[in-house]
């Protein structure tokens, strides 16, 4: 179960209310500061975007791709650790709105972690240290640390032992071999 706060409304959808729940002069902001980093190959101003406008937790050396598409409404609420990437056209968002309530919640992405191209990252889920999140998967629920996962719904394809004992005698990822 992803980790949200729910908020009932009524009469017409949550939507419609939305400026009841985010200031306009913040979307505004927000939107502005996403498109500019969407379309900025610098990475480290991307980075530095996300932090001073967007009051968001990154950590070193995190590279967001071209057009990844950030939550507008409340991107404070997403964190990505050290050295991950994240792909090209990735959508994050941190709220849902819907008919009769709107839900927010956080997004932690661990370090060393690899997203594929456009991917859905929802609410309230947790992608552990050094997983791998395949191209076009839609991430519904946590992805334990090391673990290989894709797909729509998302399951999980190699566990973080079963990648590494695929990987064991890869030059890259696995164990180096002695000559």
């Amino acid at each position: 179960m992803r980790r949200t706060t729910r908020y009932p409304v009524e009469g017409a959808n949550s939507l419609w209310h939305v400026y009841k729940t985010v200031p306009f002069g913040k979307v505004v902001k927000n939107f502005i500061v996403i498109q500019l980093a969407r379309y900025t190959p610098f990475l480290g101003m991307k980075n530095w975007l996300y932090k001073m406008f967007l009051r968001m937790d990154i950590g070193e050396q995190t590279s967001f791709a071209l057009m990844v598409m950030l939550d507008v409404m409340f991107p404070e609420k997403i964190s990505v650790g050290k050295n991950t990437v994240i792909g090209y056209n990735t959508t994050i968002l941190a709220h849902e709105y819907l008919i009769k309530e709107y839900r927010l919640g956080d997004v932690e992405i661990g370090s060393e972690v690899m997203i594929g191209a456009n991917t859905t990252i929802l609410p309230g889920v947790k992608i552990g240290d050094g997983a791998i999140v395949s191209a076009g998967t839609l991430v519904h629920k946590d992805v334990p640390a090391g673990a290989f996962v894709g797909g729509n719904p998302m399951r999980v394809i190699y566990t973080q032992d079963e990648l590494a004992e695929r990987w064991r005698e890869d030059s890259i990822y696995g164990l180096k071999r002695e000559e």
